[in-house]
């Protein structure tokens, strides 16, 4: 049995435009009871929760640490906090937990990550997202965050030459899974010709980079249950947290050279080494496709080949479902969709529940050791996650 913490529970809620849930206490409520259920424990049990929201707003009530307790009133005392890092909101919550359980302070977390993005207009969307970008700036960058990395992406091209190839490749492979995932926002298999071909259903959006480069503007919700290892092991299954990294880079893109996310190199090196791990010990990997630019240049920052040839782990087929690094097999962010604070906490559900071989029709045939990269920002906040299967 490790002495790492474990996860021994989750819920996700489906992704995408959820009228039925107006607000972010309500997808709060739709998956914090399920995951405390889906660990087989009392919610009294818990003794701290860890919630993850961004809003930045998309919603008037901000505050959200003690909204799980309008669903789950037997919480009422718990130890409560928001945590937010933009994009890695998700992740930053359940690194709060992995720390409260380290120091001690008690044995079973609740991590909910949550965002409602869909009520505001599409404008709004645009600008509240810059927010995760440095304003003085990059603040009048047209198109919003797409609009900062088609810069990227325009930066790429410039010094490794055209990619859209890849990109369109990259685009069509997590489409293709997103196909196999309930929860995914977008269930259909797009081909590579739609997502390579401009038309008037893929039309530019910011530089390079078309409609199917980018990911979905999404309401959604996820949640997960962490033990301390003692506790784990009396718990019906468990997935071991083997290391959680996390490193920040500078703000600007203009400090650094944005063709390489060096921030994300430095939290896998982190990883593997709290891990004792290499790459080649991973089964597969759930990182943070924003934008399909982003995959591609987490290929190289993840080690998986050397810079500037990112294109040669899509196009010959070393991520795909059967290829001998699965990336994104959940259909990532892309294809399921980024409600901002819940994406890093659905990024370690798909990848518990791939390890606990209960990933149904995404599931892998190997699925042992597991890799998970969320960012905020452009490789702003950098957050690895190694995780294996205990039971």
């Amino acid at each position: 049995m490790t002495d790492a913490p474990c996860i021994v529970g989750w819920a996700h809620s489906p992704f995408g435009k959820l009228e039925d849930h107006p607000d972010v206490e309500s997808l709060i409520a739709s998956v914090g009871r399920a995951a405390i259920e889906d660990a087989g424990v009392a919610p009294t049990d818990i003794g701290g929760v860890f919630v993850g929201l961004f809003n930045g707003g998309f919603q008037k009530q901000d505050f959200p640490s003690s909204l799980p307790l309008q669903s789950i009133p037997e919480l009422r005392w718990a130890r409560s906090s928001r945590y937010e890092n933009a994009c890695a909101t998700g992740s930053a919550a359940i690194h709060g937990a992995l720390d409260w359980l380290a120091a001690g302070r008690g044995r079973l977390a609740l991590v909910i990550g949550a965002e409602k993005m869909t009520a505001v207009p599409g404008s709004a969307v645009g600008d509240i997202l810059l927010g995760c970008a440095y304003r003085r700036e990059e603040g009048e960058i047209p198109n919003g965050f797409a609009g900062v990395f088609g810069r990227i992406a325009e930066s790429y091209f410039q010094k490794h030459g055209d990619q859209s190839d890849a990109l369109a490749a990259i685009a069509a492979k997590n489409h293709r899974n997103g196909v196999d995932n309930p929860f995914a926002q977008m269930r259909r298999d797009l081909g590579y010709e739609f997502c390579r071909t401009e038309s008037a259903k893929n039309p530019f959006v910011a530089g390079p980079l078309k409609r199917t480069d980018c990911s979905l503007v999404s309401d959604g919700a996820a949640a997960l249950v962490l033990a301390d290892a003692e506790t784990a092991a009396s718990m019906a299954k468990a997935v071991a947290v083997r290391a959680a990294a996390q490193v920040n880079d500078f703000l600007p893109i203009s400090a650094r050279d944005i063709t390489k996310f060096e921030g994300c190199t430095q939290a896998w090196a982190r990883a593997h080494a709290a891990a004792g791990t290499t790459l080649a010990d991973l089964d597969f990997v759930e990182t943070h496709d924003c934008f399909t630019i982003a995959e591609l240049i987490e290929y190289e920052a993840m080690g998986l080949v050397p810079e500037g040839q990112g294109a040669r782990a899509i196009l010959e087929g070393w991520t795909t479902a059967e290829g001998r690094l699965p990336v994104n097999r959940s259909g990532g962010l892309k294809s399921k969709g980024h409600p901002i604070g819940a994406t890093g906490v659905s990024m370690h559900v798909v990848a518990a529940m791939q390890l606990a071989g209960q990933a149904g029709a995404m599931q892998l045939p190997r699925a042992n050791l597991a890799g998970v990269f969320n960012m905020g920002g452009a490789a702003v906040a950098n957050y690895a996650s190694i995780l294996e299967r205990v039971r």
